[in-house]
């Protein structure tokens, strides 16, 4: 069976007042197998667990500098298996019907997805696997891993055989390479610092500002 992998991973958070973040991403990480990436990221992790760090898994976030350094440098040198889509969402135009985090993120999630399996569709795949980090919002989880179902089955072509996971970053290599790229698009987004989105742009197919034009349906 030919099975892609898409990992997902977001940033921003959904306070949509002047305290939150100014943007919203969603970010996917489309893989087949095999992951050569893992095995080189497996004996970084213990390379550093050799060295003395208690190093778990890999969050960009809260990794330091030098272990960032060297993960986005293993990411950048198998960049022919990886395809990165991102949409980013601005905010401050995001209408007050869309704001409530239920509908808010399986639609934002909705229009990453169909976008990126519409361009994969014709690549002889039988089955499309959707990994996702939990739901981060924990006392709406059951109501969100609901809508989300909802939503794709809407939103995404009937006959595309695919199933949605939600598991801890901690058990993927890929939801920890997409928590990268994700941080590298929405610091450029949120800073104008590119230092490491400029080592994921080849690999990155498409990059859409969904608000691009000022005015949405959502108004």
């Amino acid at each position: 069976m030919e099975a892609l992998y898409i990992f997902l991973d977001e940033g921003g958070n959904f306070d949509f007042s002047a305290k939150g973040s100014d943007y919203f991403t969603f970010t996917s990480v489309v893989r087949k197998r095999p992951f050569l990436l893992n095995t080189v990221l497996d004996e970084y992790k213990y390379d550093l667990i050799e060295f003395g760090l208690n190093q778990e898994f890999f969050h960009c976030a809260e990794d330091n500098k030098r272990i960032r350094a060297k993960v986005f440098e293993h990411i950048q040198h198998h960049q022919d298996t990886l395809i990165i889509d991102n949409i980013i969402v601005d905010k401050r135009k995001t209408g007050p019907a869309l704001r409530e985090p239920k509908r808010f993120y399986p639609e934002m999630l909705g229009y990453l997805l169909r976008f990126v399996l519409a361009r994969e569709r014709s690549n002889h795949i039988d089955e499309v696997i959707i990994i996702t980090d939990s739901i981060p919002v924990k006392n709406k989880k059951q109501a969100m891993e609901k809508a989300v179902k909802q939503t794709l089955a809407n939103m995404l072509p009937a006959e595309m055989k695919y199933r949605v996971i939600h598991q801890s970053s901690k058990a993927h290599y890929g939801l920890q390479i997409a928590d990268y790229c994700n941080w590298a698009i929405l610091r450029k987004w949120q800073t104008q610092q590119t230092e490491f989105y400029d080592r994921i742009k080849p690999m990155i197919r498409s990059e859409f500002d969904i608000f691009r034009n000022g005015t949405t349906k959502y108004y």
